[in-house]
């Protein structure tokens, strides 16, 4: 195998808003109870975004942590791609504020909008910069603040969603041209505009002229998640030439504890390899995923130079999977 430039994930942080709010919280807004919610869900709380903040404040803190965790500083990032489907302003992207705040020199700042699966979709467009040598230093960033989103009405879906940021600093490095190379190594993104009445949000600039509220058939998501998912899972797999058997830590999209399990169960990959943080973080849609990446390192589980399988699947209907050695 001839040497090639891998995309390496050199530092990981996360920002979660100091705000929990607990199903018992939620019990005295809304008709619904703790052991309702667990059950269905495994959610137990799940953090809320302050009163005058905005999701480039959760991006830009965890960016900075991840910058922190890379030895790297602002000066340093050329690259700055955030993952949002509740963005701070219509425009500018959320990307140009956290560059603005962090005070990173001129470069290349842009969001990516696949709703849950962002955060998969934004690092493999990074990997098309970093990869290529377009870009020395990349802030690959997952961010939402899904509560403003919520009909506090509706039982079926305010219960679901939190707030919060995780992000990743991602450089090139040499690698020989195989598995055991750091890096990202395979990816599979999937869309199918055919179920956008699955789970969307019912207002928008050019047709409502107001954000509007998510609105979602659950059942139906839930049986397309764990089929499409599992798909998207096998292919990556098979994109990154390596076995499902060969990696170390699986961290899903934190939607609902019952997918989580459940695509699992289907893959055959053992629960005990299932990094799930959805109790305390619920779904925090393009965060979740590095908010569960910075959990399972924060405690020790994740160590360097293990293999590693996200996979997400959010509204559009989008979904997708990507294979990391950390």
């Amino acid at each position: 195998m001839s040497n090639l430039i891998r995309s390496v994930v050199t530092g990981v942080g996360a920002y979660l808003p100091e705000d929990v709010v607990t199903n018992a919280d939620l019990a005295k807004v809304v008709d619904t109870t703790d052991e309702w919610i667990v059950e269905r869900t495994g959610i137990r709380q799940r953090h809320r975004i302050a009163s005058g903040h905005g999701v480039s404040d959760l991006a830009t803190e965890a960016a900075r942590r991840a910058l922190a965790a890379a030895g790297r500083t602002p000066a340093d990032v050329d690259l700055i791609i955030v993952g949002t489907t509740t963005p701070d302003l219509t425009f500018p992207a959320v990307a140009t504020m956290v560059q603005r705040k962090l005070g990173c020199p001129i470069g290349i700042a842009f969001d990516v909008q696949a709703v849950c699966s962002g955060f998969v979709y934004a690092l493999s467009t990074a990997d098309g910069f970093v990869a290529r040598n377009r870009s020395k230093c990349a802030l690959v960033i997952g961010a939402e603040a899904m509560t403003r989103l919520m009909d506090w009405t509706d039982r079926g879906t305010c219960v679901l969603f939190g707030d919060g940021a995780g992000a990743v600093v991602v450089e090139p490095r040499e690698g020989q041209g195989t598995t055991d190379d750091r890096g990202l190594l395979g990816f599979a993104l999937r869309a199918d505009g055919t179920k956008q009445d699955l789970l969307y949000v019912d207002g928008g600039v050019s047709t409502t002229g107001e954000v509007g509220k998510l609105r979602m058939q659950g059942n139906q998501v839930f049986r397309h998640a764990v089929v499409n998912i599992s798909e998207a899972v096998v292919a990556a797999a098979a994109d990154a030439g390596v076995a499902l058997s060969d990696v170390d830590w699986f961290i899903p999209h934190q939607a609902n504890q019952r997918i989580l399990q459940g695509v699992a169960h289907r893959l055959g990959i053992d629960e005990a390899k299932v990094i799930s943080t959805v109790a305390l973080h619920a779904n925090t849609s393009a965060a979740s995923i590095p908010l569960a990446l910075n959990q399972g390192i924060a405690d020790g589980r994740i160590k360097p130079g293990q293999l590693i399988l996200m996979e997400a699947m959010g509204g559009g209907l989008t979904w997708g999977a990507c294979v990391l050695r950390l």
